[in-house]
């Protein structure tokens, strides 16, 4: 019996390039994608941030800082799945199909600023979409201390970094509107 465990598939040569068909293939390509948001063409980091936004302003009348937490944190596990499975499915270790990070670590900074008006929420969409986009100092950190090499297996590890960077992101927008109320 042999007890080593089974090594992940190597990435392929070919990444995938997703579509409304590789979505609706897999449960996990549903989540990973934004339901949908992360197949735009242009920019799908900030359209799933849009998407968020908006799923956002459904859910907050019938969600409690309970319920917030309960979702991000189940999210969170899930996506942690979802991410890695679709990843692994396009042969690309962070694809920037998936937008799952940005929905999970967007609401977070939206339950944190809340109560905020339009405006106060329109500038956390802002720096959030800045620290993801431009990645700086311990965003780049976190983006690259999950990263694998081209050839090399994308694992579990690679699917939580997906999500990690992200949170570093609204980390740093959040000490950001956290230092912007205090001064």
């Amino acid at each position: 019996m042999n007890s080593q465990p089974i090594p992940n598939p190597p990435i392929a040569t070919a990444p995938r390039k997703p579509t409304w068909r590789f979505l609706v293939s897999h449960p996990a390509h549903l989540i990973a994608l934004g339901f949908g948001s992360g197949l735009s063409p242009v920019a799908p980091g900030t359209i799933g941030t849009l998407w968020a936004w908006v799923a956002f302003t459904v859910l907050q009348p019938h969600m409690t800082d309970l319920r917030w937490a309960l979702l991000i944190g189940l999210g969170t596990l899930v996506g942690w799945w979802a991410c890695t499975v679709t990843a692994r499915h396009l042969s690309v270790a962070d694809p920037g199909a998936i937008v799952w990070d940005e929905v999970l670590a967007f609401w977070a900074v939206l339950w944190l600023v809340t109560p905020a008006g339009f405006w106060a929420q329109l500038w956390a969409f802002a720096l959030f979409r800045y620290f993801d986009a431009a990645k700086p100092g311990p965003v780049a950190w976190a983006d690259e201390l999950f990263k694998v090499r081209r050839g090399m297996p994308i694992g579990w590890a690679q699917g939580f970094g997906i999500l990690f960077d992200d949170f570093v992101a609204a980390l740093c927008a959040l000490l950001l509107i956290a230092l912007w109320r205090f001064i």
